[in-house]
């Protein structure tokens, strides 16, 4: 959040995490990139935060990743590569047909790693969101 330069707009706490990840029926799935620190001990490089959609025009699964963070000083290094390999990898495995995301249009260093790896933008798309007074006023019509 502080690097999409939106901290206060963060509401999620340590618990709902815990609850989306780890309850009974869980919908959100993540994957843990570890790091060796200079002490010989793993520490998290960085994580990435999926879950699955469905496609009507393929008839098919596809993940979409929601977050994809590295630290800062571990940027660089491949970490943020081998998350999205990982989660190319669980596509192809699995048969879904497509690994999507968004990045914000300023986002000029993830937008060139994104393009370096193969990914393209969808410019003809426009991704709508609901949400507050908008989504409670449609909720309860």
């Amino acid at each position: 959040a502080e690097y999409e330069r939106a901290p206060e707009q963060v509401l999620s706490t340590p618990d709902d995490l815990t609850a989306a990840l780890f309850a009974p029926g869980a919908a959100a799935f993540a994957h843990v990139a570890e790091h060796v620190g200079d002490d010989g001990e793993p520490e998290i490089a960085g994580f990435a935060l999926w879950f699955r959609n469905f496609s009507t025009w393929t008839g098919r699964h596809g993940v979409y990743l929601e977050d994809l963070y590295v630290r800062p000083e571990l940027r660089g290094h491949g970490y943020g590569r081998s998350l999205l390999a990982e989660l190319a990898r669980i596509c192809v495995e699995r048969g879904y047909q497509r690994l999507e995301w968004s990045v914000l249009d300023w986002n000029t260093p993830s937008i060139e790693f994104y393009r370096a790896l193969g990914a393209r933008p969808m410019d003809e798309w426009t991704t709508f969101r609901l949400d507050g007074e908008g989504l409670e006023k449609l909720g309860r019509s």
